[in-house]
């Protein structure tokens, strides 16, 4: 065995390493090449696209499928190549042609390689050792084993990138079309019913859930963008991430209001109201939200004029920066507003 056969058996044994950690293992960041190949042709388009202009979202478009080809070329070319240094050596003596003289150069070598990996084989060089033999033998196994996990991990990846165009497509339609996600929290809640709001967040949250582990499962699919900002990941993952907090304020203790004279108003929770009933405190990004508050005597009669003022809209902000949220479900029959700090536009 010379050095030439233990560098091309090191270099196939590295290229199949690769293939079972990046197809079989399949978590982010376990390949001992791919990873930084594909990091490399993205480098290289992100380049060329910068030189573009307007037209590098077409560009940037195309990286997923040049990445997926080039990465399956990679190691097509490194399988070869080490199966070629593995059989250079042998060309003249235990592999020959069938007639004619045998040309001994590595241009041979990748041609007699190329042909052991592929399924279809072909070619006038034939081994003529138990060595050689066994040397095809395992070549056209790693070959069709390489071909098949190669296809069935191209359909998964493009099965998980459809889920996730599916998602980020249902996302958008539930915004109309905005990105907005208190719009979709309103068709949530349709007039103030939340009956079916969490089981429906759930499925979202679920659903999420199951775009974050593809991408786990599936590393190539970071490198799949398109020219629509719909199908954007940090698009429809903040939405579905902000929503939650949109509709339910994070508690972080309790306390309970004094008892209150229907005819006497007082200070409840930063407003002034008439209440009876507890209210929460909440952290910092929200101000005090009292729990369903029942207007009543003068200050009921107050708030409701402003409410019919101010009907399924939001009042103008107070000194200390807070906004009153009129929901459209209490306009014309009860009422049941909040205090809540204006959020800042992401």
């Amino acid at each position: 065995m010379t050095l030439e056969h233990g560098i091309g058996a090191a270099l196939v044994l590295l290229f199949l390493a690769d293939i079972f950690l990046t197809v079989l293992y399949a978590r982010a960041g376990t390949g001992l090449l791919a990873p930084y190949w594909n990091r490399a042709i993205w480098a290289g388009l992100h380049a060329v696209a910068k030189l573009l202009g307007e037209r590098r979202r077409g560009l940037l478009s195309l990286a997923g499928p040049i990445i997926i080809v080039t990465m399956i070329v990679f190691w097509a070319a490194g399988l070869t190549l080490g199966a070629a240094m593995i059989i250079q050596p042998e060309l003249g003596t235990a592999i020959t042609p069938s007639s004619g003289q045998t040309s001994r150069d590595f241009g041979t070598a990748l041609f007699v390689a190329g042909n052991s990996l592929s399924i279809v084989g072909g070619g006038d060089y034939s081994p003529h050792t138990s060595a050689t033999r066994f040397l095809f033998l395992v070549n056209s196994l790693i070959g069709a084993s390489v071909l098949s996990l190669v296809l069935s991990y191209l359909v998964q990846v493009y099965s998980a990138l459809r889920e996730r165009n599916a998602l980020a497509l249902e996302v958008d339609l539930m915004t109309d079309e905005t990105g907005d996600a208190a719009i979709m929290l309103a068709r949530l809640i349709p007039r103030g019913d939340a009956t079916d709001t969490a089981s429906q967040l759930g499925n979202l949250a679920r659903a999420l859930a199951a775009v974050k582990e593809a991408h786990h499962f599936y590393p190539l699919l970071f490198y799949f963008r398109f020219s629509e900002p719909r199908y954007a990941v940090s698009r429809f993952g903040f939405i579905l991430l902000i929503s939650p907090r949109l509709s339910t304020p994070r508690s972080t203790g309790t306390a309970t209001a004094r008892s209150c004279n229907p005819h006497r108003s007082h200070r409840c929770g930063g407003a002034r109201r008439c209440c009876s009933k507890p209210w929460t405190r909440t952290s910092r990004r929200w101000a005090i939200v009292p729990a369903t508050p029942r207007p009543s005597g003068a200050c009921g009669r107050a708030m409701a004029r402003r409410q019919r003022r101010w009907p399924a809209a939001a009042s103008p902000p107070d000194r200390m920066g807070r906004t009153r949220i009129w929901p459209s479900a209490c306009a014309g029959s009860r009422w049941s507003p909040g205090w809540r700090r204006r959020l800042a536009t992401p």
